[in-house]
């Protein structure tokens, strides 16, 4: 089978790995990109890291002994990226600056049509669209933008030209990625501007140093470290009772948080702004020992308001507050609600993959859409989460996609009835977990569903997706 795969991030080169260590040899990656990363090539931030431990943000079937930190660093990752698919011989196999455009079913010969940017064009007998969903910048049209006499950029598309030293800058949103820049930037700009919206809940982030001795050990002693990545493991996943309505865990993020707060934040009327109104967990959860010493800065100012529009070279909130700057940074997410955008993917009869979704984007564990035949999707629908690891929910999804590909059938479909009945109990779900308690956050659509996180524990996703399940599927 020739196998297409969209994406070189973390979904796309483990999707390439599995299927060649399966057995699969016509295997290509289109990337758009000149360089393989996705996210963590993206995102080149100052202070940019994850807040995963570094142990679990690794496939378990290529651990690494060298990882510097508790949590790691956005090079580190990247580097154990481009290690990776070098050792697998994967550099060969994918196709750099290739932007795909569409994706179409053709019935007559039962493979899917690819057509890029550069005009040219592909045929694949399966289809996986291993895009991920944190890589189209939710940047805000503030009235003005186009305008705007300084530096003007997203975080995910920083600009390196632009020496922030010595300026006065507007950082715009108070989220996973303005807690890593601001303690960063603040330490020579002039004078930082925090528009806040809605304060986040923070959590401390335990993280240290790997010694050398350590590092030493996971490199003889590979068990020491698989054993210090399922004692990670099973800590995040207790996390998941708070997600998904356990009010004892719930009080205990309360607590913790709070703790913090009150422990940074000697100023009862600063600590008033930065307190959330919301559960803990219905907008993301955020690691930080810095952010809170930095809002406290004499350099930062905190303007517990959204940003309203630009003028000239004034950034101006709602409440009408003007302040003076040579920089903004929109600290604002991305847009994770599209899961295939800007790529059309036309089904069968023609049914454009964005649109049937517009509407809920139903799907079958996040991995196969009705009337989609031969396309599989990792890190897809209902798949994110709020407590573990991701690239456990790709190694788990693999193991479904390796399945359904060697089951023997040619084409594979999803039957619908399967479809509504799995999207039906998920949005059921939902409405019992923290993030339908009330908040405005990324997970959900404008409508108010949430399509993008998976409302139950790993350990149940991993069960679900253990075997591939034929008899969901019409084979030919």
């Amino acid at each position: 089978m020739r196998v297409g795969i969209i994406g070189a991030g973390f979904a796309g080169l483990g999707t390439a790995i599995r299927l060649r260590q399966a057995g699969f040899t016509d295997v290509t990656v289109y990337e758009r990109a000149a360089e393989l990363g996705g996210t963590w090539r993206d995102n080149t931030y100052p202070g940019c890291a994850c807040d995963i431990p570094s142990v679990l943000y690794s496939f378990s079937f290529a651990p690494n002994p060298e990882w510097t930190r508790m949590y790691p660093s956005q090079p580190e990752i990247w580097d154990y990226l481009r290690r990776l698919a070098r050792a697998h011989g994967l550099l060969e196999r994918i196709r750099f600056g290739a932007e795909m455009r569409a994706a179409r079913w053709d019935e007559a010969s039962r493979t899917w049509r690819l057509s890029f940017k550069d005009g040219s064009e592909a045929s694949v007998d399966v289809l996986v669209s291993a895009s991920g969903f944190l890589n189209k910048p939710a940047l805000p049209q503030l009235p003005g933008l186009g305008g705007f006499e300084g530096a003007a950029f997203h975080s995910s598309q920083w600009r390196h030209d632009v020496d922030l030293a010595g300026k006065r800058v507007a950082l715009v949103g108070t989220g996973a990625s303005a807690i890593q820049i601001l303690p960063e930037i603040a330490k020579t700009a002039a004078k930082v501007h925090v528009f806040q919206r809605t304060p986040p809940w923070v959590l401390p982030r335990l993280d240290r140093a790997f010694s050398a001795r350590e590092r030493r050990w996971f490199r003889r002693l590979p068990l020491l470290q698989r054993l210090s990545r399922w004692r990670l493991y099973l800590r995040q996943e207790l996390l998941v009772t708070g997600f998904l309505g356990g009010a004892w865990i719930q009080k205990r993020f309360r607590q913790y948080a709070a703790g913090l707060l009150e422990r940074q934040v000697p100023d009862a009327a600063l600590r008033a702004k930065l307190t959330p109104a919301y559960a803990p967990g219905c907008k993301r959860l955020l690691v930080s020992n810095d952010w809170y010493p930095a809002l406290q800065r004499p350099n930062v100012e905190l303007l517990a308001e959204p940003a309203a529009r630009l003028e000239g070279r004034r950034i101006v909130g709602a409440s009408g507050a003007a302040r003076e700057v040579d920089a903004v940074v929109f600290a604002t997410g991305f847009i994770a609600t599209e899961f295939v955008a800007p790529v059309k993917v036309h089904g069968r009869g023609g049914v454009e993959l964005g649109e049937l979704w517009k509407d809920g984007a139903a799907s079958h564990l996040g991995i196969s859409v009705a009337g989609f035949p031969n396309a599989f999707f990792i890190v897809g629908p209902n798949t994110g989460l709020g407590h573990n690891s991701i690239i456990f929910m790709i190694e788990a999804q693999l193991n479904y996609l390796v399945g359904a590909l060697k089951s023997g059938a040619q084409v594979l479909e999803l039957l619908p009835e399967v479809q509504s009945k799995s999207y039906a109990a998920v949005q059921r779900r939902m409405k019992k977990t923290v993030w339908a308690s009330g908040c405005r956050s990324w997970y959900l659509s404008a409508d108010g569903r949430n399509d993008t996180l998976w409302p139950g524990s790993t350990l149940e996703y991993w069960w679900r997706t253990l075997r591939f399940d034929a008899a969901s599927y019409r084979s030919g």
